[in-house]
């Protein structure tokens, strides 16, 4: 089967670090999955394990495609099936012909939607589905959480699309930030009540709005920027989630007078370790699905790549990197 080969630690600008391979076919696993991808989806997962790792790797952790193989132990899929998932970062990465995945972390692709728009979803519908219900304990459920709110750093994002989505589903007054007038009406368009300038002080902004403080903060990029900000946002015994990298240590000591809570989200903790309840995340992907269908939410594709080259592979890290992504870039085979 052909697969892109990424040589770790170099530049996306590097042509010769993305390469064409032939590898063999994988054989499945007894709980997993071998599926003839047809579309791929970008993270800044992949450009972050390029940078940051050694040796040659097989990125890309969102895929769609039809099941041609299971392994002995399969019960939820068969032959034929089209699935979608965000994959296990501990195996080699879905840029490639075929892909396993674990039947645990999978779930049946959106029936209305095409192949481009599905492969959108998966990692970041996780990493938000995660982040506001368990993390953040907001109820899943359309309209339980009205009267609450919540600011999302990062609005126009892949996963703060999903997120401003999601919380606007479940009932939440959403602060979302953005700073340019197409990212702007991008959170508009997601949901969002109100969009905050990042690049301003944001409590003045919230309250402006007559918020005064929120419930809870998603932040998902440039905490060291927003952490203070965040602090002086948040509600005495608010929640915070985070999902960035930050470059150096920060105080947490800001939010103990608020006896504020703060939790991490990755969202390939569960497959990483195998967790018992690894499985949850199929059926988070079941219902984002589900809400897929109902166009309760919609998919945040922006951007569309045709044909797996390296050439496509490598610009679309370029893109991912450049700071400016609205929504999600994809490649269809």
């Amino acid at each position: 089967m052909k697969a892109i080969l990424v040589q770790c630690g170099s530049a996306a600008q590097d042509s010769s670090a993305f390469t064409v391979v032939e590898q063999p076919l994988p054989e499945p696993g007894p709980r997993d999955l071998l599926v003839r991808v047809q579309a791929i989806g970008m993270n800044p997962v992949d450009t972050k394990v390029r940078m940051r790792t050694d040796g040659f790797n097989v990125l890309g952790w969102d895929a769609v495609g039809i099941v041609e193989k299971t392994g002995e132990q399969v019960q939820k899929f068969s032959a034929r099936d089209r699935v979608f998932y965000a994959g296990d970062i501990t195996r080699p990465g879905c840029n490639s012909d075929y892909h396993l995945v674990d039947e645990r972390i999978a779930a049946p692709a959106p029936h209305s939607l095409s192949l481009e728009d599905a492969v959108a979803m998966p990692l970041t519908s996780i990493t938000a589905w995660e982040s506001l219900f368990e993390r953040l304990e907001f109820t899943a459920q359309a309209g339980a959480n009205r009267g609450r709110n919540i600011l999302i750093i990062g609005g126009a994002g892949g996963v703060g699309s999903v997120a401003t989505q999601l919380a606007h589903w479940a009932g939440l007054t959403v602060y979302a930030t953005a700073s340019r007038s197409e990212t702007v009406d991008w959170c508009k368009k997601m949901g969002a009540d109100q969009v905050l300038n990042h690049r301003n002080n944001l409590f003045e902004q919230l309250r402006a709005t007559g918020a005064g403080a929120v419930d809870a903060i998603f932040c998902t990029t440039q905490m060291e920027q927003h952490w203070h900000g965040m602090a002086e946002c948040i509600r005495p015994h608010g929640r915070i989630v985070l999902i960035d990298d930050p470059v150096n240590p920060l105080d947490i000591t800001v939010f103990k007078k608020k006896s504020v809570s703060i939790s991490w989200e990755f969202m390939f903790t569960r497959s990483m370790f195998a967790t018992g309840d690894m499985g949850e995340q199929g059926k988070i992907l079941e219902t984002v699905a589900g809400l897929l269908n109902q166009g309760a939410i919609v998919t945040t594709r922006r951007k569309t790549w045709t044909g797996l080259t390296p050439e496509n592979i490598r610009h679309m890290h370029l893109e991912q990197e450049s700071g400016t992504m609205v929504g999600k870039q994809v490649l269809l085979f």
